[in-house]
């Protein structure tokens, strides 16, 4: 079996990087990339509305008709897209991504990250060595893990099987439309299907496919 590649996660029609994913390659292997691919890109550019004094510092464009908050961190290099609104206590760690619409949000950490086009990550979460897809909505606190307690190489699975990455950081793939509920914690190379919900409080590892449905059966209700 192949591995899958971004096709079967996102739609890149309107993002502004396509270029990025390479048909036929193993979607995770974008990540160790997209440090040289930013390098490659026009910064320096600052065209949002700056509101009192955040920090950015280091190589940064950011689009039209978006927000920077203050209290807001931006260490390049960075790319961010249109309309996006970067809120008070953000912290951009360094060859970030955001496409068009997105929303990253208090006390949020991003590295080594691309968010497609109307990701929402409002609240209190950790995006590292991640891609989210178009309108992917994390709750409250999602985490996704990018490294293995033991720090060894990271095997993803998809279909059943098992792959070796060659990579020590791999934290999610979420594609389209994905919906993470509050407190979810998203282990080591996890691969969520487009169109899947977490519900709030799962700890998940391994491929999820397309339109599922994840509960955490420990929630406990009042009977």
């Amino acid at each position: 079996m192949s591995t899958p590649d971004h096709s079967s996660f996102f739609d890149l029609t309107s993002f502004a990087h396509p270029e990025l994913f390479v048909t036929g390659e193993a979607v995770w292997q974008t990540l160790p990339k997209i440090g040289d691919y930013i390098h490659s890109l026009k910064l320096d550019e600052i065209h949002a509305e700056v509101v009192g004094n955040p920090v950015i510092t280091g190589p940064v464009y950011i689009g039209e008709g978006s927000k920077i908050d203050p209290g807001v961190y931006i260490q390049g290099p960075a790319w961010i897209g249109k309309n996006v609104h970067i809120r008070h206590g953000a912290y951009l760690r360094g060859n970030v991504i955001v496409g068009e619409g997105s929303v990253l949000g208090n006390s949020c950490e991003f590295k080594n990250c691309v968010l497609l086009d109307h990701v929402q990550v409002p609240h209190f979460s950790y995006v590292g060595d991640s891609i989210l897809g178009n309108n992917t909505h994390f709750g409250a606190g999602v985490i996704c893990s990018n490294l293995r307690t033991d720090q060894e190489e990271i095997s993803v699975e998809w279909q059943g099987e098992k792959f070796k990455s060659g990579l020590r950081k791999i934290g999610v793939i979420a594609g389209d439309n994905v919906e993470v509920g509050c407190q979810c914690v998203l282990n080591p190379g996890s691969l969520i299907g487009p169109g899947s919900w977490l519900h709030p409080g799962v700890i998940w590892a391994g491929s999820c496919p397309p339109r599922s449905r994840i509960f955490n059966r420990n929630i406990q209700k009042w009977r």
